[in-house]
């Protein structure tokens, strides 16, 4: 049986889905702590000399609320802000980029917010700065997040004529009536037109997001939304579960808990879009995400060598992320960082001291055998004993004897298979993929959280 074959089997869906981290980091930024300070950066980034570097933007803007969001932005139409957030932004380049200045950028996302909430000039203006105080490899890979609603189509072109070749776009939901409840209608044929302009002026890579979930949704109405989807033919696709969460986030009060879907439709959809789109060629990378065979996520994922961090699945496994930016999360070998989240207290910081470092972690021995743990299981699906021993010269069954014991039920349940050289997980486990990787989270053992994060589907 493929690799990726997926087995839906409801009773274990029941049984599994209660809340879990996402795994885009380990430890995750619940553990985070105000403690660790700039010098700790600073010893961070000159630990890892040789290794290569991606970039995060944080663009924190939007023209409009939509409804469902639970990401730091701002919500404005006016373009002067735009300037005065890049006037910080810059300070904060330069102050970063003196500890990299001989670290090769291979890799750059936008995201946000909404990226193209920059006009033409500011977008231009951001770019010779990232490339005057880094230096870009000739084939690095550069992605920006749009929103189809607030761009115009030369826009497309203008980012590919400042290197970007990659392009992600929220699309969220097909149907006009979901639309109008997230406050988020946006013109069809405009989406296809975004998308075909991307090919034509040579973006490598196409993604869609949709979320499943949302106010007036029903198995009938997102089967239309995937149909439009496979005529779209994106070369990979997020799916994300709705978090209804109006206490964490304001906007999503104005969305009516009888307009949602209630939980047996929502799995519903969730089978019926997995079947839609493995059906359609797609292969399933793992929790929400899906991508063509020939996609580089698939093709890595094939081989093994799949990587996981805060922008969620990447080919660049071998990179350090430096984040900046309002809000913006950096990952430097053994190291997270994180910028202040709110946007006065990061102009401060920037303005006072040159950088916005809020809070962060510098992990344990343990912590980082347990993190390769975690992404080997949640990005391979498969993980061998002898790697992991080889890698931290530990002997595995005794290292994780405790963890190994909670993984006894799940094999019961067929979920994975424990053989003497290693775990496997099976077609059913693979969307409960988070509750394996939780049976090696002695943070979540030792602290209960679960109730502070979203459920596993």
């Amino acid at each position: 049986m493929s690799e990726q074959t997926i087995i839906w089997d409801l009773d274990l869906i029941h049984k599994y889905n209660y809340s879990g981290p996402r795994y885009t980091s380990y430890p995750t930024a619940l553990e985070f702590n105000q403690q660790y300070g700039d010098d700790d950066f600073i010893k961070a980034t000159q630990r890892y000399l040789e290794r290569p570097l991606s970039l995060y933007i944080h663009i924190p803007f939007c023209h409009k609320l939509c409804y469902f969001c639970g990401c730091n932005k701002i919500i404005t139409r006016h373009k002067h802000k735009a300037d005065e957030y890049l006037d910080v932004l810059e300070k904060e380049i330069i102050n970063r980029a003196r500890y990299f200045k001989d670290r090769k950028v291979t890799q750059m996302h936008w995201g946000g917010g909404t990226p193209t909430f920059l006009d033409k000039q500011q977008i231009s203006r951001l770019v010779s700065l990232l490339r005057h105080h880094f230096h870009f490899v000739d084939n690095a890979e550069l992605s920006i997040e749009i929103d189809p609603r607030e761009i115009e189509l030369d826009v497309i072109d203008h980012l590919r004529h400042e290197g970007f070749n990659r392009l992600s776009m929220g699309v969220q939901d097909f149907n006009k009536e979901v639309q109008q409840k997230v406050n988020r209608e946006q013109d069809e044929a405009f989406i296809f037109a975004l998308v075909e302009r991307a090919r034509e002026v040579g973006f490598h890579s196409t993604s869609i997001d949709l979320i499943y979930g949302l106010p007036k949704q029903t198995k009938e109405s997102f089967a239309f939304t995937l149909k439009r989807v496979i005529e779209l033919s994106p070369d990979r696709l997020s799916v994300f579960n709705y978090a209804h969460l109006p206490n964490l986030f304001a906007a999503q009060r104005k969305i009516k808990d009888e307009d949602l879907p209630l939980a047996e439709e929502k799995l519903e959809i969730l089978q019926e879009t997995i079947s839609t789109l493995t059906t359609n060629g797609y292969q399933f990378i793992g929790m929400d995400h899906f991508a063509k065979p020939d996609d580089e996520l698939a093709v890595a994922q094939r081989k093994g060598i799949l990587h996981r961090n805060f922008q969620g699945y990447t080919t660049h496994e071998e990179c350090d992320l430096l984040g900046m930016g309002v809000s913006a999360i950096s990952m430097l070998g053994d190291n997270y960082a994180q910028n202040e989240k709110v946007l006065k207290e990061y102009y401060a910081r920037v303005n006072s001291e040159g950088n916005a470092l809020w809070r962060g972690l510098s992990l344990t021995n343990d912590d980082c055998i347990r993190r390769d743990v975690i992404k080997t299981l949640i990005c391979n699906f498969s993980l061998r004993f002898s790697d992991i021993e080889k890698m931290h010269n530990i002997v595995f069954h005794d290292y994780f004897k405790e963890d190994l014991e909670l993984l006894v039920p799940m094999k019961d349940d067929g979920l994975v298979e424990i053989t003497v050289e290693g775990i496997h997980v099976t077609p059913q486990g693979r969307l409960l993929i988070r509750n394996i990787c939780m049976c090696f989270d002695t943070y979540l053992r030792n602290q209960m959280r679960q109730r502070q994060f979203s459920r596993v589907i």
